[in-house]
């Protein structure tokens, strides 16, 4: 009462406390409706495949050897395939397989080409037109040629072999536009005071211009997770992802590629197939988000 009765007497109003970029930036993405659904799909997408165990007792790599190419039951809610696997385990668990290899490989490209993107942006010139150069090569290398030459070397397949490919592939592109970031960032006038006090090349980098960066790079991994998903569901209908005997769900749908089977067996490929465009479109919906939440000039 007294603090109150100063502060009157003597005119003096408290300013409003002013809200952070990254607070605004939260708020601005929990008022669009599609990246909340998005984030709220996602989520229930990623709790299901996590929790498998508690909509399903069967292992998605146990087969019911006398059960198989069965319709749906009580027993079997989505039937078996022609190995008496159970339809639902293979949905459930083999999110965690897509979803590992997704998420992964987007943090191995992004670290890969942020590193690499943000050297050549910052210091231009002579070492950026080399290192762009070596970029051109590996975005013409054959992804698929390399795909089958490890499997071939190592004569395995697995998702950690899958995300190694990916992200020693796949990284020049997001380096390509984040080098277009470092490129501008360079020229801001805290990067120049920083150079002017002394700071080190990779202290600018680091701690000036990274987290500047940040806002871009996040709507950028968002965009990779959701081709990463299409991506390992593609290579897995191929036959050159997991091996059969691992539950994903390219790999169920590489089951159910026969005539008959995706007429008269719709409760076999169905469900993988809308697990992958859910997931696919959450994730797209969350980067829009992301996008029109840090930047709100992009939207339209």
């Amino acid at each position: 009462m007294a603090a109150n009765a100063v502060s009157h007497a003597s005119g003096v109003s408290r300013a409003p406390k002013s809200k952070s970029p990254l607070r605004l930036s939260i708020e601005r993405f929990f008022h669009s409706p599609l990246a909340v659904a998005g984030l709220v799909m996602l989520v229930a997408i990623v709790f299901v495949t996590v929790f498998a165990p508690l909509f399903t007792h069967f292992s998605p790599s146990q087969p019911d050897i006398m059960n198989t190419d069965s319709p749906p039951t009580a027993l079997h809610p989505l039937g078996t395939d022609g190995s008496g696997y159970d339809n639902l385990a293979r949905v459930l668990y083999g999110g965690r397989v897509d979803l590992t290899v997704a998420f992964c490989a987007a943090m191995m490209t992004m670290v890969i080409g942020t590193l690499y993107g943000g050297v050549s942006g910052f210091f231009g010139g002579f070492i950026d037109t080399l290192m762009m150069r070596f970029v051109d090569v590996m975005l013409n290398f054959p992804f698929i040629s390399l795909v089958l030459i490890v499997e071939a070397v190592f004569n395995t397949s697995s998702e950690w072999v899958l995300i190694l490919i990916v992200g020693i592939t796949a990284w020049p592109g997001p380096a390509r536009l984040i080098r277009g970031v470092f490129l501008q960032l360079r020229e801001q006038d805290y990067v120049v005071g920083a150079r002017t006090v002394g700071c080190g090349n990779w202290r600018i980098i680091l701690r000036h211009m990274l987290p500047n960066a940040m806002s871009f790079i996040i709507v950028l991994v968002s965009f990779q997770v959701a081709a990463y998903v299409g991506l390992d569901a593609a290579l897995s209908y191929l036959g050159l992802g997991v091996p059969p005997n691992v539950a994903s769900w390219g790999g169920i749908l590489n089951t159910s590629t026969g005539y008959m089977s995706l007429r008269t067996e719709p409760y076999a490929w169905v469900p993988p197939a809308v697990m992958i465009v859910l997931t696919i479109l959450s994730v797209n919906f969350i980067g829009d988000g992301l996008r029109d939440a840090f930047d709100p000039q992009t939207r339209t």
